[in-house]
């Protein structure tokens, strides 16, 4: 048996992990470049592909989930498979599938012409988050507070469109990161994104402008923070993410919760429920609660953050018994897979 890994160095991707677990265990595997045109003739004499792919690599979003579909039809195991990944950046693509599954999922509504949306503006009640198809870390995620916010939206979804990245924006987080925590590396960070503001980043150039549609949330009040649960078969890890200073939104603010006590399990549960539904490997779901106190997904994701959950003091199994130790997420992929295999 041989796993192929397509390995990066970037400080976000499994692939470090997952060669570290092969060499550890004995499992015998080769570096594979995915991006090469003889990429099935690499992985001719393979069982199994890991490929850590994300949303911020245009090359990937062209081809990951065609690549993906062809070698499961090959016979050969992928993390993330299909039904993992095809979801994944497309918020309007989980809107289906999670109102398919009856998932607790946000009121959520799609346009895609510029009278329909008009009229269910007309006829809505306001706030409402306004957000663009792909994008993660609260990129492209902003409130409508009026009937005209939400109507200029519109017009500019269906006229000029959006920037793949709001580069004001992202440097506003990024500054404020480094006055939260003042070090080198998010003063770094933050210099980066001032000159991102004039200088558009290679993403945005190849990936053009997002238009054609239009994607809007009903706003859950009184929501200061959220919680993110990562199930990855049989096992579910989680924490709380507090909202910024004087914001709606959570994730990508950097300010994090571990403790087991701030985590609901009906947050656990329902994800555990909704994986299994829907067959996925990894899923993070990203949860915040109604006016009743009821969880409720605002989105999910395959991929995640490597260090963030480093500090995460245990994890659930499926019938939602805790253990308190160390947590090796992108050992369990690798485990699982075997299992499969």
């Amino acid at each position: 048996m041989v796993l192929a890994i397509h390995y990066d160095d970037s400080i976000n991707s499994f692939s470090g992990r997952w060669v570290e677990f092969c060499k550890k265990n004995s499992i015998e595997f080769i570096e594979v470049d995915c991006y090469a045109s003889d990429i099935l003739e690499q992985l001719h004499d393979c069982d199994a592909l890991f490929w850590n792919w994300n949303n911020s690599d245009y090359k990937a979003k062209k081809f990951a989930r065609q690549l993906v579909y062809s070698l499961e039809m090959m016979g050969k195991k992928v993390f993330p498979n299909s039904n993992t990944c095809w979801h994944y950046d497309d918020k309007v693509g989980q809107k289906y599938l999670l109102e398919a599954v009856d998932a607790p999922l946000v009121p959520t509504y799609v346009f895609y012409d510029k009278e329909s949306a008009f009229s269910w503006v007309e006829k809505t009640s306001f706030p409402k988050v306004f957000k663009l198809s792909s994008g993660a870390g609260a990129v492209n995620v902003k409130l409508a507070y009026t009937k005209e916010d939400a109507k200029k939206l519109v017009r500019q979804s269906f006229g000029k469109g959006f920037s793949q990245l709001d580069r004001v924006a992202s440097f506003e987080d990024k500054f404020n990161a480094w006055m939260r925590d003042k070090n080198s590396t998010t003063l770094r960070t933050a210099f980066k994104a001032f000159g991102r503001i004039f200088i558009p980043t290679e993403f945005e150039n190849m990936e053009g402008k997002e238009l054609g549609y239009i994607y809007f949330q009903d706003f859950i009040p009184n929501n200061d923070f959220d919680i993110r649960v990562i199930t990855i078969g049989n096992r579910a890890f989680a924490l709380k993410r507090m909202c910024r200073t004087g914001d709606f939104r959570a994730s990508g603010s950097g300010m994090i919760v571990y403790e087991k006590e701030h985590i609901d399990d009906r947050c656990v549960s329902i994800a555990f429920d909704v994986s299994k539904k829907l067959g996925t490997q990894s899923t993070a779901y990203d949860f915040v609660f109604d006016v009743d106190g009821n969880p409720l997904i605002v989105e999910i994701s395959y991929a995640f953050s490597v260090l963030a959950y480093d500090k995460c003091q245990g994890y659930w199994d499926a019938e939602l018994n805790w253990y308190e130790e160390e947590i090796k997420p992108q050992d369990w992929m690798i485990e699982d897979l075997l299992v499969s295999l």
